[in-house]
């Protein structure tokens, strides 16, 4: 038995509350630093994309819309969940700080669930956005307002805080009387659960539901939208008017391929296939990093509203400097 497993406290004959857990990251992988440097770079550019697509909306008062509230909860909360993780796992392998305490292993999933999580009831929200514009324009304003998406953005983070925390607080039932080494990159829901030694069957339960909550229920919602929304633009006569407003759609459709789609691929390979650990590792590193890294990008792209804003913005600055240069 080596040092990870040694690290626990007894409480009792049969129950197991370990001191620390051991995170082992990748299996002899040569040149693996490079690759924590890449994420370094990812985490920086995170960092400032969604900084400045936060500034844009809240200096430009033409953007301070139902839809770029919308906007503006996904830069933060792909922030957030950016710095909930990346810093982290940096620390873990380049600075080899590997053993987490328990309490703070669960906190660290906590916080990388729940953000993720919200990452995916916001796309949610926009795809309902785009739902009520384009197949009732005429009631857009009377539905989308300001306090409705504000109730609607702040119901999702006050319910999925509750529900992961429930998920993360029945991990507390569990003992841990074998290995205490997590085989991810950080503490894995799943891979925790399964360094379990006594009964997991309502972890798991709860766990299952929750995937079905967070990802699958999510991306049926975004689909039948868009269902409804691909009939809607079939009725319009005029093809100008239908690309027009099948454009606006375009951005959050990039979004949505770019976060469920590498979930699903990851999920689909590790179940149907054996799956090499540092493969799945990298897999599901990418995976919880990217979409955050290339939202902003995407919307400040292909929303020309945002670039127009953008250019605004700078002409007023430089208005400003003449003036205070005279």
């Amino acid at each position: 038995m080596g040092p990870a497993e040694r690290s626990s406290t007894m409480f009792n004959a049969t129950f197991v509350r370990p001191a620390k857990f051991y995170i082992s990251g990748f299996s002899n992988m040569s040149h693996v630093k490079y690759f924590y440097i890449f994420l370094c770079f990812v985490y920086i550019m995170t960092v400032i994309g969604n900084v400045f697509l936060l500034a844009v909306i809240c200096l430009v008062r033409s953007l301070h819309t139902p839809k770029f509230m919308i906007v503006c909860n996904l830069a933060f909360t792909d922030l957030c969940g950016s710095t909930a993780l990346i810093p982290k796992v940096l620390d873990t392998f380049l600075f080899d700080r590997r053993y987490i305490v328990y309490e703070a292993c669960l906190s660290y999933m906590f916080f990388v669930l729940f953000f993720g999580s919200v990452q995916s009831w916001t796309l949610v929200t926009m795809a309902f956005d785009r739902f009520i514009a384009i197949c009732f324009p005429l009631r857009y304003h009377s539905i989308v307002t300001k306090t409705f998406i504000v109730s609607m953005l702040l119901f999702i983070w006050i319910f999925l805080s509750g529900t992961i925390a429930l998920m993360v607080g029945l991990i507390n039932r569990l003992s841990f009387c074998g290995s205490l080494v997590i085989q991810s990159f950080y503490c894995d829901h799943g891979v925790v659960c399964r360094l379990a030694c006594n009964d997991r069957s309502l972890n798991s339960i709860v766990a299952l539901s929750n995937v079905a909550l967070l990802l699958v229920m999510p991306l049926i919602l975004i689909t039948v939208s868009y269902i409804c929304i691909s009939v809607a633009l079939s009725r319009i006569a005029s093809g100008e008017e239908r690309l027009k407003a099948l454009k606006t759609c375009t951005a959050h459709l990039i979004l949505v391929a770019l976060f469920f789609l590498p979930f699903l691929g990851t999920n689909i390979a590790s179940v149907s296939s054996s799956i090499h650990p540092n493969a799945r590792i990298m897999n599901s590193t990418l995976t919880h990093t990217i979409p955050a890294l290339l939202n902003p990008i995407v919307y400040s792209l292909k929303t020309e509203v945002v670039m127009n804003a953008f250019r605004k913005l700078c002409k007023r600055n430089r208005l400003m400097n003449k003036v205070t240069k005279r």
